[in-house]
């Protein structure tokens, strides 16, 4: 049983293989995320790095209606991130609960790279 205030967390390390197979999916392939940079590094798509609280929506069967994020800094594949997701209002109805949503990603040094809510359902 989901609650306000409930924190649901995921964590990934992102590859050069993730970004380039995101890339030939999405059809996202800036310069930026095919050519290494000086130190070898691609730079994550946002929308992978945000698909990181997918995995946690899909863990609650959460039906997103809507998704607002802002992305703070760019993330390199090595990085690590750990997406914070917290229960900030549900409303049972008829069937289903309303729900909101706050995340924050953080990279492995603990500095923000996204920050989002999202509104949507859960069916009973």
């Amino acid at each position: 049983m989901i609650q306000i205030n409930d924190v649901f967390t995921w964590e990934r390390t992102f590859t050069k293989e993730d970004v380039l197979e995101f890339g030939r999916i999405s059809g996202d392939q800036g310069r930026h995320h095919v050519e290494p940079d000086e130190r070898g590094r691609l730079m994550v798509q946002g929308l992978l790095t945000a698909s990181i609280g997918t995995k946690i929506g899909g863990d609650l069967n959460y039906i997103a209606r809507e998704m607002v994020s802002e992305f703070i800094r760019p993330v390199f594949t090595g990085d690590t991130i750990t997406c914070k997701i917290t229960l900030t209002n549900l409303e049972q109805l008829e069937g289903f609960k309303k729900v909101e949503l706050k995340s924050v990603y953080r990279n492995q040094q603990g500095k923000e790279v996204i920050r989002g809510s999202s509104r949507g359902i859960i069916r009973d």
